[in-house]
């Protein structure tokens, strides 16, 4: 759900109307990436977050294996496999907040929350790089935080009832902030082929999971369940929210403008929200949808395309 990788393609006029095959695409993707909620906690239902980690990133790191076996070809290779490693282990860190955020709040919060990574993303700039951010993080803070205030006090929750889950997925999204300075500050990207790289990732996650799994008092593996929503939710996670819009994203990087990627990918906790309320039946009050609304505003006022000036 990295939207940083594909701000970098020239401008053309921005119309809803108009979309071409890349950008239905696109579209696309911000709907699977705001399904992925509301899948991830049907299957959190039925087994538990670090066996369900294990068995997610274990299935996608076998699919993505063979993007392995070239990696001893890249220059400085080991430098850039030691930065992937620690990659991987960020990434575990923002999934199980993010896994066992969504287990304890609903998929349409978590949607809109995880969104607030595009608004921490110029603070952690500030922290890790030292680019101070600019007049447009200070509004996008402050409209978030309003945002991220009416989705946590809905329906008179008080201070001392806050929801662990959401305050989990504030957690994720400041990691992802993080993650994204890591990855420019390592130039990362340069080094291995995006594939590889996520091929690394997904094996530090699954080893990570295990590990945890292994460590931590009152873990098991468990039978696996035989419902057929838990393993159409794996499918899922795994085919779509992984590979597919994976690949989607990286085609989609020079063949769009930055201004109708902003536009089609700041979608995504919308589509989150709509699809945990028609499929999880889940219920959100209008403050709640005010507060979700405020936080995707403050993402697009972030994303908007503006001149070097400002």
């Amino acid at each position: 759900m990295n939207k940083s990788s594909l701000l970098h393609a020239p401008a053309r006029p921005t119309t809803l109307l108009r979309l071409n095959p890349v950008e239905w695409a696109l579209l696309l993707v911000a709907v699977i990436w705001g399904g992925s909620y509301s899948a991830a906690k049907i299957a959190t239902e039925q087994l538990p977050v670090l066996q369900f980690l294990v068995l997610r990133f274990g299935l996608t790191f076998l699919l993505l294996a063979p993007a392995l076996r070239s990696i001893t070809s890249v220059p400085a290779w080991k430098r850039s496999l030691a930065g992937a490693l620690l990659l991987g282990v960020v990434l575990l860190a923002i999934f199980i907040c993010e896994t066992v955020g969504v287990s304890m709040t609903t998929a349409s919060n978590a949607a809109f929350l995880i969104s607030l990574c595009v608004v921490f993303t110029p603070w952690c700039e500030w922290l890790l790089l030292g680019q101070r951010p600019g007049r447009s993080a200070l509004i996008a803070c402050a409209l978030s935080f309003v945002g991220a205030a009416l989705l946590a006090f809905q329906e008179g929750v008080t201070l001392s009832h806050l929801s662990w889950g959401d305050a989990l997925m504030v957690l994720a999204a400041l990691l992802r902030g993080v993650m994204v300075c890591l990855t420019r500050r390592q130039g990362l990207r340069f080094g291995l082929p995006a594939l590889t790289l996520t091929a690394v990732q997904m094996g530090v996650m699954t080893a990570g999971s295990l590990v945890l799994m292994m460590a931590l008092p009152g873990q098991r593996w468990l039978p696996l369940p035989a419902t057929a929503s838990f393993w159409w939710a794996m499918a899922f996670l795994v085919l779509l929210c992984t590979i597919v819009a994976f690949f989607v994203q990286n085609h989609a990087a020079a063949r769009t403008s930055a201004s109708r990627v902003a536009l089609l990918m700041g979608s995504e906790p919308l589509w989150g929200a709509l699809i945990a309320v028609v499929w999880m039946q889940e219920h959100l009050s209008l403050q709640g949808w005010m507060g979700g609304l405020m936080i995707v505003g403050a993402t697009g006022w972030v994303l908007r395309p503006r001149n070097h000036s400002t």
